[in-house]
C-alpha cells in the first residue's frame, strides 16, 4: 500500500508540474500579447486569441511532432530524453527561421471570405472558435493516444466556423474533397514506400550470408538515397519561405522563371539533393572501408549502422514539420491580428516575429511536457522496430511528399508517417507467413499420418475388447493402446493449434490500427462541429 500511495503521489505530482508549466507558458504570452499591443483597439481580444494560439501550439507538439521521432526512439537509435531535445530545438528553429513572414491565413482556401462581406467580428470570432476546436480535438486526441492530423484539425475548425458564420455556401467542397482523399493516399503511399525500402535492405544485406561484405556495398547507396530524399523534402517543405533569401546568397543556382524565385521547385530541390547524396554516398563508403574490422555477420551490426542516419531523419523531419506546420497554430492567429490592427478581413497577413515564436517556442513547450506519450504509442505500441524498420519509415515520411508534390497528389504528414510504420508491420507479417507455409504444409502432412495410427490403434483397440477370453497379456495390450489412443489425440489436437498459430502471425496490433483510422475518419467532421458550436458561444457572449 505504501509502494501504491507512493507512486501515486510521484505521478500526480509530475501530472501537476507539467500543468503548471503549460499554464504558465499560456498566461505568459497572453500577458506579453495585451502588454506589447497596448494601443491597439479590442487588444484584450488579440490577447486572449494569442493564448488560444499557444494552447494549439502546444497541442502541435503534443500531437504531431511523435510521428517524427517516435520511430527513433521505438528503435532505441535515441533515447526519449534526446529525441524530445533534438526535435524541441529543430522544430522550433524550423517556425521561426523558416516558417515565414507571410503565411496564407484561410488554410488551403477552405472557404471563401468574401462572403463575410466586411463583417470583421464574424471574421474574427470564426477564426478564434476555429483555433480553440482544432486545440481541443488535438488534446482529445492526444489524450487518447491517437496521432491525428493537425492540419486536418484547423481543416475541420475553419470549415465549421465558417459554415456557422457565413452558410454551407462558404465551404470549397473541391479542398475537402481533395482533403478526403489525402485519408486514403497518403497511408497507403507511405506503407508501400516504407514496406519497399525495409524488403530492399533485407533482400540485399539482411538475408545474405556475407552480411559485412553486403553492407559495405549497398549501406552508402541507402544513405545516399536518403540524403537525396531529405534535401529534397526539406528545400520543398521548409525552405520555401526563405527561398528569395537562400536564392540572393547562392547566386549560381539557374532561375528559369520567376515563379522560382517564389518558391523553389521539385526539379531545383532534386538536384540540390543529387549534389549532397554523392557526397554523402562517398563520405559513408569511406568510413565504411575504414572501420569494416569492427562489422560482425550479423543483423544487429547491420542495425547500428543506420543510427547515425536515423538522428538526422529525425532532426530533418522536425525543421521540415515545425518549418511547415506551424501555420496551423499562428495561421488563424495571423488572421485575427491582422483584423484588429488593420481593421478589415484579408487573405493574408503579415505576421509578427512575436506571433511566430508562440507558434515555434508553444510547439517545443507541448512536446516536452506531453510529447513522450504518442512518442511511444508510434514507436512502439503499433508494432516493433529497429533501426532499419524505422530508417524504411523515415524515407516513406520525405518520399511520400516528394511523390506526391511530382503528381500533385494531396498529403498528410501524420498519415504518411503511421502508414510507414503499418507498412513495416504488414511486411514482417507477410514474410513470416510466407516462410511459414511449409511449416503448415508439414503440419497437414503429420495430422494426416497421426490420424492413419489413431485409426489403426482404435482398430486393435476394438479387436482386443471384442475376444472373448482375454489373458494377463491381453489386459496389458488394451491399456497400452489406450494410452497410445489418447497421446496420438494429444498430439493431433497440438499439431492443430500449432498450424493454427503459424497462420495467424500478427505483427501490427489490429486494435491500434481500428482506433487511428477511426480518428482520422472523424477528425475534420468532430472540428467542424465543435467548432461551429464554439462560433455561436462567442457570438452569443459578444452580442
Amino acid at each position: 500500500m505504501k509502494k501504491l500511495e507512493k507512486t501515486a503521489i510521484k505521478k500526480s505530482s509530475t501530472d501537476l508540474s507539467r500543468l503548471g508549466f503549460a499554464l504558465f507558458f499560456m498566461i505568459a504570452v497572453l500577458t506579453f500579447s495585451f502588454l506589447n499591443n497596448g494601443g491597439i483597439p479590442n487588444n484584450m481580444f488579440l490577447a486572449v486569441a494569442a493564448l488560444i494560439g499557444a494552447y494549439m501550439a502546444m497541442n502541435i507538439g503534443a500531437n504531431d511532432v511523435a510521428n517524427n521521432v517516435g520511430p527513433a526512439v521505438g528503435s532505441r537509435a535515441l533515447t526519449m530524453t534526446t529525441a524530445i531535445i533534438i526535435a524541441a530545438v529543430f522544430e522550433a528553429g524550423g517556425a521561426i527561421i523558416a516558417g515565414g513572414e507571410v503565411v496564407q491565413t484561410i488554410k488551403n482556401g477552405i472557404i471563401d471570405i468574401s462572403t463575410f462581406d466586411g463583417q470583421t467580428d464574424h471574421f474574427i470570432w470564426a477564426m478564434m472558435a476555429a483555433l480553440l476546436a482544432a486545440a481541443l480535438w488535438l488534446n482529445f486526441a492526444t489524450m487518447m493516444r491517437a496521432p491525428v492530423s493537425t492540419t486536418h484539425s484547423i481543416v475541420g475548425g475553419v470549415m465549421g466556423a465558417g459554415i456557422a458564420a457565413a452558410g454551407f455556401s462558404v465551404v470549397s467542397w473541391g479542398t475537402m474533397g481533395t482533403i478526403a482523399a489525402s485519408w486514403v493516399i497518403s497511408p497507403v503511399l507511405g506503407g508501400i514506400i516504407a514496406a519497399a525500402f525495409l524488403y530492399a535492405i533485407k533482400k540485399s544485406i539482411v538475408f545474405q550470408e556475407d552480411k559485412v561484405k553486403a553492407a559495405k556495398k549497398y549501406v552508402p547507396i541507402f544513405v545516399a538515397i536518403m540524403a537525396w530524399a531529405f534535401v529534397t523534402y526539406i528545400t520543398l517543405k521548409g525552405l520555401k519561405q526563405i527561398w528569395p533569401n537562400i536564392l540572393e546568397i547562392v547566386n549560381m543556382l539557374p532561375l528559369v522563371s520567376m515563379e522560382m524565385q517564389k518558391k523553389p521547385s521539385l526539379m531545383t530541390a532534386s538536384m540540390m539533393g543529387l549534389f549532397i547524396a554523392i557526397a554523402v554516398y562517398f563520405l559513408v563508403r569511406n568510413k565504411l572501408n575504414a572501420n569494416s574490422s569492427t562489422l560482425e555477420n550479423n543483423k544487429k551490426s547491420v542495425n547500428r549502422l543506420f543510427t547515425i542516419p536515423l538522428i538526422f531523419s529525425a532532426a530533418l523531419l522536425s525543421f521540415a514539420h515545425g518549418a511547415n506546420d506551424v501555420a496551423n497554430a499562428i495561421g488563424p492567429l495571423a488572421a485575427i491580428n491582422d483584423a484588429i490592427v488593420n481593421g478589415g478581413v484579408s487573405t493574408k497577413a503579415s505576421i509578427p516575429f512575436w506571433v511566430m515564436a508562440v507558434g515555434g517556442f508553444g510547439i517545443a513547450v507541448g512536446l516536452a511536457l506531453y510529447g513522450p506519450k504518442l512518442i511511444k504509442t508510434v514507436g512502439s505500441e503499433i508494432t516493433k522496430l529497429d533501426q532499419i524498420r524505422a530508417f524504411s519509415i523515415a524515407m516513406a515520411a520525405s518520399l511520400t511528399v516528394i511523390v506526391a508534390s511530382g503528381l500533385g497528389l494531396p498529403v498528410s504528414s501524420t498519415h504518411i508517417a503511421i502508414g510507414g510504420v503499418f507498412g513495416v508491420g504488414f511486411l514482417r507479417e507477410w514474410l513470416d507467413l510466407r516462410d511459414a507455409d511449409t511449416t503448415v504444409a508439414d503440419d497437414k502432412l503429420s495430422i494426416v499420418d497421426e490420424k492413419k495410427n489413431l485409426n489403426a490403434y482404435n482398430a486393435a483397440l476394438k479387436a482386443a475388447e471384442a475376444k472373448e477370453s482375454k489373458g494377463k497379456e491381453d489386459y496389458e495390450r488394451i491399456v497400452e493402446l489406450y494410452k497410445l489412443i489418447a497421446d496420438e489425440e494429444d498430439l493431433i489436437k497440438s499439431t492443430k493449434k500449432h498450424m493454427k498459430k503459424t497462420k495467424k502471425v500478427e505483427y501490427v496490433k489490429r486494435d491500434a490500427i481500428k482506433k487511428i483510422i477511426a480518428a482520422w475518419l472523424i477528425t475534420v467532421p468532430a472540428a467542424a462541429i465543435l467548432s461551429a458550436v464554439l462560433f455561436f458561444m462567442i457570438k452569443g457572449i459578444m452580442i
